[in-house]
Formats: C-alpha cells, sequence, structure tokens
C-alpha cells in the first residue's frame, strides 16, 4: 500500500523544490534591484551632494600650488589665534551642552514621573520646537531681552531706569542661553523615550521597601534610561559642536569659535585652503560625535 503513495511524495518534494528555486531567484532579484538602487543613489545623489564636495574640500585642505602639502594644517594648528578659537569652541559648546542636557533630563524626568495638566500638549510643542531654525530662538531673545526688547523696556519704565537692566544678549552669555533653549528639547525625547522602557513596578517596589527619591533615581531609573539619555546628551552636544545661526546672531567680535572662523576665512580673509582645513578638522570632530551616537543609539534600540 505504501508504494501507492511514493508517486505522490515525489511529486510533492519536486514541487516545494521548484518552490524554493523560484523564491530563491526572486529574492536574489530583489537583491540584484536593491543593489542597482544603492548604486543609482550612490552615483547620481550623493555623489554629486556630498562624495564630491567633502573630496574636494579635503583635496583643497591637502594641495597646494606645487602638490600634495599639509602647509594649511601647519598653518592653521600654529597659528596661536586657532587655540584661542579651539578655547573658546569648546567653552561655549561644554557650557550649552551640559546646561541644557541637564535641563533637557530634568524637564523630561518632570513630565514622565510628574505628570500634570498641559504636559502632553507641552512635550508636542517641544517635538514641535526642535523644526524652528536656531537663528529664530536668537532674534526672539533679542526682540524680548535686548537692551531694546520688551523685557527690558518693561522694566525699565517700571522701575524708572535709566538704561535698560539687561544687557548680556551679544556675547557668551546670549550664546549660552540661546543654546541651551533651542538644544534643550532635543534631549528630552530621547530622555522619555527610554522613560517609557522603565518597568513601573520596579519603581513602585523600591519605594515601599523604603528607598528615598535619590535612590530611587539612581538605583532603578538610572541603569535603565542612561542610554537613551546618553544618546540625547551625546546628540546635544554634536548639534551645538555645529551650531552656526545663534553665533552669527548673538556671537559679538570677541566671541570667535571653529564656524565663525571658518566662515571668516572663507568669506572675508578668502584663504580658502584655511577654511578647508578648519572644516576637515571640524568635519573628524562631528563624526566622531557622530560615531559615539550611533553607538549609543544602538545599545538603546538593541536592549
Amino acid at each position: 500500500m505504501s508504494s501507492l503513495f511514493v508517486p505522490d511524495s515525489v511529486a510533492q518534494t519536486a514541487a516545494n523544490a521548484s518552490d524554493f528555486a523560484a523564491h530563491r531567484a526572486a529574492a536574489q532579484r530583489r537583491e540584484r534591484r536593491a543593489q542597482w538602487q544603492l548604486l543609482f543613489i550612490l552615483v547620481f545623489v550623493l555623489g554629486p551632494l556630498v562624495v564630491y564636495p567633502l573630496a574636494r574640500l579635503v583635496w583643497l585642505s591637502a594641495t597646494g600650488p606645487h602638490g600634495l602639502t599639509f602647509d594649511a594644517y601647519t598653518a592653521f594648528f600654529g597659528n596661536p589665534e586657532t587655540r584661542g578659537v579651539i578655547g573658546t569652541t569648546f567653552g561655549v559648546l561644554f557650557a550649552s551642552a551640559s546646561i541644557a542636557s541637564l535641563l533637557g533630563v530634568a524637564l523630561a524626568s518632570m513630565l514622565f514621573f510628574r505628570p500634570f495638566p498641559g504636559a502632553k500638549l507641552l512635550t508636542r510643542f517641544l517635538e514641535l520646537f526642535v523644526a524652528f531654525p536656531s537663528f529664530l530662538v536668537a532674534f526672539t531673545l533679542i526682540f524680548l531681552y535686548g537692551s531694546q526688547g520688551a523685557v527690558s523696556i518693561g522694566l525699565q519704565r517700571m522701575f524708572s531706569l535709566e538704561a535698560p537692566p539687561i544687557d548680556f544678549l551679544f556675547g557668551i552669555g546670549g550664546v549660552i542661553l540661546a543654546e541651551v533653549v533651542f538644544y534643550a528639547p532635543f534631549v528630552v525625547r530621547p530622555t522619555l523615550a527610554s522613560y517609557a522602557t522603565l518597568d513601573m513596578r520596579l519603581v513602585e517596589a523600591a519605594k515601599s521597601l523604603g528607598a528615598d527619591g535619590w535612590m530611587v533615581a539612581t538605583k532603578v531609573v538610572l541603569p535603565v534610561a542612561w542610554p537613551g539619555i546618553a544618546a540625547g546628551t551625546i546628540l546635544c552636544f554634536l548639534l551645538t559642536l555645529n551650531e552656526f545661526g545663534i553665533l552669527l546672531v548673538l556671537g559679538s567680535a570677541h566671541l570667535i569659535t571653529l564656524p565663525i572662523a571658518i566662515y571668516s576665512a572663507a568669506t572675508v580673509d578668502l584663504d580658502l585652503r584655511a577654511a578647508a582645513a578648519g572644516s576637515v578638522v571640524m568635519l573628524l570632530m562631528s563624526l566622531s560625535l557622530y560615531a559615539l551616537y550611533r553607538r549609543v543609539d544602538a545599545r538603546t534600540k538593541g536592549r
């Protein structure tokens, strides 16, 4: 009787093999199509818009009238003013990004653990806020807190002062304030997403065992949420490092950071090789921070 079922088994095996071959051929066609699409994007989109300009930038910084040379980098790092520019850049960066990160984490903690009426609306506003151009924040602060701003004029008239009481925007204080206001929301969202993965039963259990708020935050919440907090903080540092609009609007003549120095070298001094060398240095710094951000963000998503 078993011999009667042999042809059916052979036919089923052949059908399965045919289906497998068809699926494999379809998968190979999709893979080839994806490869051609990637090649098209690289050649016709990323090539002329990204790869070629970056290659030209590096080539311009490493060549001179007599061929390959690194004189632009030697002059860039050997210039005494460069050390001051780099010091100012890192000073503004660490002050702004650190305060913005702390403020973003604190705001996210309040929105998540101490919700209040309107908290969801505030969260949506913060998400929308990141779409604003940075120089718009600078101009808003000028209209409010500048020497002729609404708040300054109001305080001057209220207290019968001879001069506006608020006059710090055009300098390092105004730059730090504007960057903190603009970049703190970039930390809020990753922190909220990280808090959402927290098992609140652990928090309640820790409180029931007598743990205070600080112990709950450091022993229960932080071990779970730190990858998201770290990703948001690194992103804040990366964006603050590359900030240009706020510095252009609020930075004074004595507050020269690396982006402003590169801009001045290219447009005022017309020294394109020096501007290219500075741009390559800044590009390497940005790529290093971005690589760190991608690594931390991948760890956050892979938990």
